[in-house]
């Protein structure tokens, strides 16, 4: 059994490596104002952070991350590159899985960089990576940008593709959108009689939470909805196979390759895999060795939106993820008002690493 101290230890090895590379170190409150984290992640966030409530600023969580506030932080001061690595604990609900601790060390890596995102990328992969080192773990990998590229790419309305990239992060949610879209399932009951609804609508101020206008434009967009065109079945054929594509790195992007010449919306994202894989080849990653996902990073990194990783035991299936991370550049320009940079990191269980070497520290 690992006592704390030796977590300790290990933590602070693991993050003598992103130190090393002249990474700012930084601390964070452990006390965050709810607002920020609603926002970003919606009313889920309530069942998996510890929340209390203060005389002054209101709601409040103990941190469940750290990426967010350092983002915050960044963003408010200045826009430059930079590079910051931080050490300590996170807190998080365990409801689905109630034997995992409820506080644990993190040791993490943040580049804001805007030069080379796709050599950002395999730094941070490669650090990583090499930080596992004697561990036996499965290697995931995919990229959120892709498979937001492909839906930004569809031949259909605006507000259908931002209700798909809404939901990208919500599989079941997403594919019941799709088939509703592609004529798949049934559409929304036609509002053939809107004028006499909203003869009725004028009556009331407020109708449950929502005022008359909102009620109003609501109809409006379920008879456009109705009236529109399915998305054509090629298009969705498309998705479907970026969404199911599971192979090695090297295969899945000539396969994507092949796929951008008849969706040319996604060959930009298509391209920096490329030169992505370069780098990490450069950097010494085996390619044939390493997985690719077209959903990979779906179900639990909501404000990534690009290269996406995550590291898992092979000895202990039942572990939570022992390092994961990724990109996530609209976070940077929606904490910055406007401003942007591009920016990716990481994370890693010093717990479970120390666990999985089987050792302890002196």
């Amino acid at each position: 059994m690992t006592v704390l101290k030796d977590i300790s230890l290990e933590a602070k090895n693991l993050a003598a490596i992103f130190e090393a590379t002249g990474a700012e170190v930084v601390e964070m409150d452990f006390l965050q104002i709810s607002n920020l984290l609603l926002d970003l992640y919606g009313e889920d966030i309530r069942g998996r952070a510890f929340i209390t409530n203060d005389p002054v600023y209101g709601e409040m969580m103990l941190r469940p991350d750290f990426t967010i506030p350092i983002v915050e932080q960044h963003m408010a001061n200045n826009v430059s590159p930079a590079r910051y690595t931080y050490c300590g604990k996170v807190f998080r609900r365990q409801e689905e899985f109630p034997d995992r601790p409820r506080e644990f060390m993190q040791v993490g890596y943040e580049i804001f960089d805007g030069a080379n995102p796709a050599k950002a990328d395999a730094e941070i992969f490669s650090l990583v990576n090499d930080a596992l080192s004697g561990i036996k773990v499965r290697i995931s990998t995919g990229d959120i940008g892709i498979l937001m590229a492909a839906v930004s790419s569809l031949s259909t309305t605006e507000t259908r593709k931002k209700a798909l990239l809404r939901h990208i992060w919500r599989p079941q949610r997403f594919r019941t959108l799709l088939n509703q879209f592609s004529g798949l399932s049934l559409k929304p009951h036609p509002i053939k009689d809107a004028k006499d609804y909203n003869k009725i609508i004028d009556k009331f101020e407020i109708i449950g939470s929502r005022n008359v206008q909102e009620i109003k434009e609501r109809l409006q967009q379920l008879k456009s909805e109705h009236e529109t065109a399915p998305i054509d079945s090629a298009e969705v054929k498309i998705l479907d196979d970026i969404l199911s594509l599971k192979d090695t790195s090297k295969v899945a992007l000539s396969y994507l390759e092949k796929v951008s010449k008849k969706m040319p919306g996604i060959e930009k994202t298509v391209d920096n895999f490329a030169k992505r894989l370069d780098f990490l080849e450069n950097n010494g990653v085996n390619l044939d060795l390493l997985d690719f996902e077209g959903s990979y990073g779906r179900t639990s990194m909501e404000y990534y939106d690009g290269f996406v990783f995550g590291f898992y035991s092979e000895t202990h299936k039942d572990l939570a993820p022992v390092a994961t991370g990724g990109r996530y550049d609209a976070l940077t320009e929606r904490m910055g008002q406007g401003k942007r940079i591009p920016a990716v990191g990481a994370v890693l269980r010093p717990d479970l690493t120390l666990l999985l070497r089987g050792n302890k520290h002196d």
